[in-house]
């Protein structure tokens, strides 16, 4: 599971005891929510399906998918459906690809999302070995569904755009930036990303 309530409230009042620019906006908006997401397979599933499409259009994949295959989707029976099976479910030639990649890893046990390494560079590294899944994707998912308290998805633009507005920059940050700008942020980085998409859009700042 993703950060809870406490831990993105501590790690928030340690940034913000060192940066008064992220006090004053903590002061103005409060706290974010958690952002949470299951461990496991079917959450990275649902990022592949989910891309490039519509909110509606992604949890109607999703229906069809959970119709065709089961409420739990197993990796097996993806593999073991057909390309017109799949294509009657929404998922394009590429998501096809994408989704075969991410079964034939769990189902050979290459990727076991119930170990993956302490390490947050070791697990993005092993997590981008699926198609379709970039660096985003995996910083996303150990934020989100692992609750790592360090994940800083600096190439995020709503990140970027957040840090813009939080800390009064004449323009958007870059990806090396957004990194550099964060360093002194660590180890609570994940708190400070989740703060920077509650700020992204928000009418108190």
């Amino acid at each position: 599971m993703g950060l809870t309530a406490e831990e993105l409230r501590d790690g928030l009042d340690a940034i913000a005891a060192r940066e008064p620019r992220i006090a004053a906006a903590l002061a103005r908006t409060g706290y974010p929510e958690p952002r949470i997401r299951a461990r496991g397979y079917a959450t990275l599933l649902r990022t592949i399906v989910g891309q490039q499409v519509s909110v509606a259009a992604a949890s109607s994949m999703w229906r069809k998918l959970e119709a065709h295959l089961g409420e739990e989707i197993p990796p097996e029976r993806l593999l073991a459906s057909d390309f017109d099976e799949l294509r009657a479910c929404g998922l394009s030639r590429q998501k096809q690809s994408y989704a075969r990649s991410l079964c034939e890893l769990v189902v050979s046990g290459e990727l076991r999302l119930d170990a993956l390494p302490p390490d947050d560079e070791e697990a993005i590294a092993l997590l981008t070995r699926t198609k379709g899944i970039g660096r985003w994707s995996a910083e996303v998912y150990l934020l989100f569904a692992e609750g790592r308290p360090d994940i800083w998805p600096a190439g995020d633009l709503a990140v970027q755009a957040g840090l813009h507005k939080l800390l009064g920059l004449n323009e958007r940050p870059s990806e090396k930036a957004a990194r550099a700008l964060a360093e002194d942020w660590r180890p609570h980085r994940g708190a400070a990303a989740i703060f920077t998409w509650h700020c992204y859009n928000n009418a108190a700042l």
